[in-house]
């Protein structure tokens, strides 16, 4: 997929997949493995009418499958009349090349209208698992947002016949710049709760009522179409269906239920993903209580281990094991063929409770949502899962212990009023950051003025570990880092009211050593883990549980905590996943190693990614001039 190189540069051999640097010209000779059009459209969503904006002319926008130790190129054009756009690849922590993470004004500019980016990624062989992509634009991510799967190399650890994708999101009626402006607004105006949740793109929103479904279909085997028997061979397949029902939803006008697909007698493996904007869910199916979790998050495999339902925060994934019943189960059971699908949400002031269908037959008509709730609403919330999943390969594991750690930073999350400007906001750790904090993107200010850019590491140690200067937390290569976020009290706002929060962190994932009730106590924790034999996975998404549903305005309600090997060098995020919470301030940037780990590819190759609009960026009259960052390798072997 070269194209019109230019001149190339090798780089330090540290760095992953034989890194090197090719200046090229992306022409009429270029062939990305995957485009993916981004544009607005009024879209049924519900069982109403959205404003969204759309992939591909869906939301979900399609499945993306990536090989394992392999380069990629993904194509995002921003095809909308007036506004920005990114795509973040939610999860892959430091597989893609700089500028290409994502993020808005922290490791890149955005796309402008009109233009398209050429974002290269890379994934190790250990990367298989479930991910997702979205827009770190705004509220975009609403429904700019659709699977990613990276396949494994040379089959699962775990054997199944099949795969199906639960992709869940929410459904708002108002747009997305609504939303936008009434929470930069003075007074703050929420966005409200959920008016509905969609899997795979369907549902039923609050105040409609599903008809009955015709049989057939084309949602059932969204992510369908991938096996993982004994001893198959690198990227082996099953016999795959038609593409427009496996790798990309329909649309759809009619108010119908959500419809997974399976046969009987067969295994699955369920990857949920949790693509919600706001929504914690808990998700159970009917007469189905055989689930088993065998990876969080993409990436290390876990143990497995078994549960009647899953609870799932934005940003999270659970890959899932899952038998269904046989011909003569079914037969038992009076020739059933449609199983409920329960979905609800969890910690909001109202809670919303929405229906699928787990079809046996394809004949079968889809049927209306129950009139009771069928499951019970779990009552141990914040327990769920907690010091639970441990990894299936011990040896491989790097989980640091406690002794190994070289600097805590307690985060208190806070939501405040801001003294300068009177809006409501939050904070972590006293800070408050959003897409338009900076005049231009923290690493675009580190090619161009090197060392003077980052954050003084002294002032970060004496100001709750961010630098009040370069307003962005610091951290070294080879440092372990033990971070732990607090849940405090309203300050602004419902006085005293605690909500719960999805942390997810960009660059590396890290070992989450679990949550608690109140103030954090090291050493309680630290002998709790050593009592358990507890060795955690990687992750990069886990819970900031509330714990209590008021307790006095700044005071601390419940903590959660996580030990990072700081090892990649760049510039990268933490913050809450629910996108209010991201408008309103509830994100923090990071600078990770000095200006010379962080440099990686030459200036004089890199002064295209430094304007808004540069000449990496192409249009319809110009095609983009970029550096091919990887080299090509497939660690993976052929497919």
């Amino acid at each position: 997929m070269r194209a019109g190189t230019l001149s190339t540069f090798l780089l330090g051999t540290w760095l992953p997949a034989a890194v090197f640097a090719e200046l090229a010209v992306h022409d009429d000779s270029f062939t990305p493995d995957h485009v993916l059009r981004v544009t607005q459209a009024q879209v049924p969503t519900g069982c109403e009418s959205r404003q969204d904006i759309v992939v591909n002319g869906t939301s979900p926008g399609p499945a993306i499958h990536l090989l394992p130790g392999s380069t990629s190129w993904i194509r995002v054009y921003n095809d909308m009349g007036d506004q920005n756009l990114t795509m973040h690849w939610h999860g892959l922590a430091q597989r893609m090349a700089p500028f290409s993470d994502g993020t808005p004004q922290a490791a890149q500019w955005p796309i402008p209208p009109g233009h398209f980016f050429d974002y290269e990624i890379f994934t190790e062989v250990g990367d298989a698992g479930s991910y997702y992509y979205h827009s770190h634009v705004g509220m975009q991510a609403m429904s700019c947002t659709g699977p990613l799967i990276v396949d494994d190399c040379g089959g699962s650890p775990y054997h199944y016949d099949d795969e199906r994708i639960f992709f869940f999101e929410d459904s708002f009626l108002k747009t997305d710049q609504q939303m936008v402006d009434g929470l930069t607004s003075t007074p703050l105006v929420p966005t409200g709760e959920t008016h509905g949740i969609l899997l795979n793109g369907k549902g039923v929103a609050v105040g409609q009522t599903a008809t009955t479904g015709p049989p057939g279909g084309d949602r059932g085997f969204f992510g369908g179409g991938y096996s993982s028997p004994p001893g198959n061979a690198p990227g082996f397949r099953i016999g795959r269906r038609d593409t427009s029902t496996v790798d990309q939803v329909g649309g759809s006008d009619a108010c119908t239920l959500p419809v997974i697909d399976v046969d009987p007698g067969k295994t699955y493996r369920f990857r949920f993903v949790g693509a919600t904007g706001l929504s914690h869910l808990s998700v159970a199916l009917q007469d189905h209580t055989n689930l088993t979790i065998v990876q969080v998050d993409g990436g290390e495999y876990n143990a497995p281990v078994s549960t009647d339902h899953i609870q799932l925060g934005t940003g999270q994934r659970f890959d899932v094991m899952f038998k269904t019943k046989t011909m003569e189960d079914l037969a038992a059971d009076g020739n059933k063929t449609t199983f409920f699908i329960q979905f609800q949400t969890l910690d909001r002031p109202t809670n919303y409770v929405g229906y699928g269908v787990l079809r046996y037959s394809t004949s079968s008509p889809v049927p209306v949502s129950p009139s009771d709730q069928l499951i019970a609403t779990p009552t141990d919330i914040s327990g769920w899962m907690e010091y639970t999943f441990q990894p299936l390969y011990p040896d491989r594991n790097q989980a640091p212990t406690a002794a190994e750690v070289t600097r805590r930073i307690t985060i208190d999350a806070e939501m405040k009023i801001d003294d300068a400007s009177g809006r409501m906001v939050w904070e972590l750790a006293h800070l408050s950051w959003t897409e338009y904090t900076y005049q231009s993107p923290m690493l675009v200010d580190i090619y161009q003025r090197g060392q003077e850019a980052l954050p003084d590491y002294d002032a970060a140690m004496k100001n709750y570990g961010w630098d009040p200067k370069t307003l962005s937390f610091p951290a070294k290569i080879g440092e372990v880092l033990e971070i732990v976020f607090q849940n405090t009290g309203a300050q602004a706002g419902p006085i005293g009211s605690v909500e719960t929060h999805p942390f997810h962190a960009h660059g590396n994932h890290y070992y989450d050593i679990g949550s608690g009730e109140g103030q954090y106590d090291a050493d309680a924790n630290n002998a709790k883990l050593s009592s358990l034999g507890y060795t955690p996975v990687l992750r990069d998404t886990t819970m900031l549980y509330r714990y209590a549903d008021t307790v006095n305005p700044g005071a601390v309600a419940g903590w959660r905590a996580w030990r990072i090997r700081i090892k990649d060098a760049g510039v990268w995020m933490i913050h809450c996943h629910i996108l209010a919470h991201m408008m309103m301030g509830m994100q923090s940037v990071w600078a990770v190693g000095d200006a010379a780990d962080i440099q990686k590819i030459p200036t004089e190759l890199s002064a295209g990614y430094f304007t808004y609009g540069g000449n990496v960026y192409g249009n319809t009259t110009y095609h983009p001039s970029v550096y091919q960052y990887f080299n090509g390798t497939n660690k993976c072997g052929p497919a």
